[in-house]
């Protein structure tokens, strides 16, 4: 920590420089934990990260950017940081591996109205659980304390991931055929999508949070509201080794009806059993209080399903048991069928 560096004036306006020089100490230990390249110290004005491309003949670069949305606002009012860092994660790298990327690194940005460096570490230790999992390095971030801005005791979180593909094995949708198999991996929750819905449901903003619904099986809404994003990274990865993958989607914001979509190319769509798809309680809670159409909630929430990928039939087996080994429960979501429809649920 550099103690010549401290500004009274600046202080006085509501910024402390030195709460984070403190946040950043606290943030080094989870840091740490996220390296992969034996890269350089953070801390400097740019994330370093040394680029192995051995076995990569064409190199191109993947990258993705997010942020929580307003699955945030659930974190204030439970008081719980730790687990929306792993939500920033997850929605970047998620997205990544969708092209067939594998993630490298990460970068966060946290804006927020005090900075509590015990505040901003329990943040960034999330992060670093989200690098973890993803297999990626955490090489640089920022924290800008903005007083006037933000409420004191809110703030926003984004991120940024980068990848690396081998060009000539990019996910490329238009080799799908008619008679392919969509698998579906479950979701872990809500994951960081439809909260502004959420929220308006059961008006958290005046309490409920600690409410226990019989089909939470014993915990709060809060707790299963903040159950962090499943991330999908080594599970994929092991898949595309073996397998021949011809489509990846995310199920975020939009649902179904959005995502699945943009994994299918014209001309074909994926026929769903509705009785196949495992809906987690969750949705089914949500449904209900809220008075919502089946529609709305597949066109809005990922309904138990966090990703989708398409094989050949001849290779879904092969691949159910890859994942499942990779200890993802996933199943048989629907198949690829002649269609001007993209997604239809029957």
């Amino acid at each position: 920590m550099n103690s010549e560096s401290r500004s009274d004036a600046y202080a006085s306006s509501g910024v402390d420089i030195t709460a984070g020089y403190r946040a950043v100490e606290l943030m080094k230990r989870h840091i740490a934990r996220t390296v992969t390249s034996g890269g350089v110290d953070i801390g400097g004005f740019g994330g370093l990260f040394p680029l192995d491309l051995e076995g990569i003949k064409r190199p191109v670069l993947v990258s993705g950017t997010d942020g929580v949305g307003t699955k945030l606002k659930i974190a204030f009012l439970t008081d719980r940081h730790d687990t929306v860092g792993i939500d920033c994660v997850a929605m970047c790298v998620n997205d990544v591996i969708c092209c067939g990327a594998k993630p490298l690194f990460f970068l966060d940005y946290i804006a927020c109205g005090k900075n509590v460096p015990e505040k901003i570490a329990s943040i960034v230790s999330g992060v670093c659980d989200g690098c973890v999992a993803a297999g990626a390095e955490l090489v640089g971030g920022e924290t800008a304390e903005m007083p006037g801005f933000y409420p004191e005791d809110e703030y926003d979180l984004a991120g940024f991931a980068v990848g690396v593909a081998d060009r000539d094995r990019i996910i490329d949708k238009n080799r799908m055929a008619e008679g392919d198999v969509m698998i579906a991996l479950p979701s872990s929750g809500v994951h960081s999508n439809g909260f502004s819905l959420v929220r308006k449901v059961f008006d958290v903003e005046n309490g409920g949070l600690e409410k226990e619904y019989p089909e939470l099986g014993g915990k709060t809404l809060g707790e299963v509201l903040l159950t962090p994003t499943k991330i999908y990274v080594k599970p994929i990865l092991s898949l595309l080794e073996k397998v021949d993958v011809k489509g990846i989607s995310h199920i975020t914001g939009g649902g179904f009806y959005e995502n699945i979509p943009r994994s299918i190319p014209d001309g074909l769509g994926v026929t769903i059993d509705r009785s196949d798809v495992r809906v987690l309680p969750i949705f089914d809670l949500i449904a209900k209080v809220g008075n919502i159409s089946e529609h709305d909630m597949f066109n809005t929430f990922n309904m138990g399903v966090g990703m989708c990928v398409t094989v050949p039939k001849d290779e879904a087996d092969a691949a159910l048991d890859i994942l499942r080994a990779a200890g993802e429960d996933a199943y048989v979501l629907g198949k690829i069928v002649r269609s001007e429809r993209k997604v239809e649920i029957c």
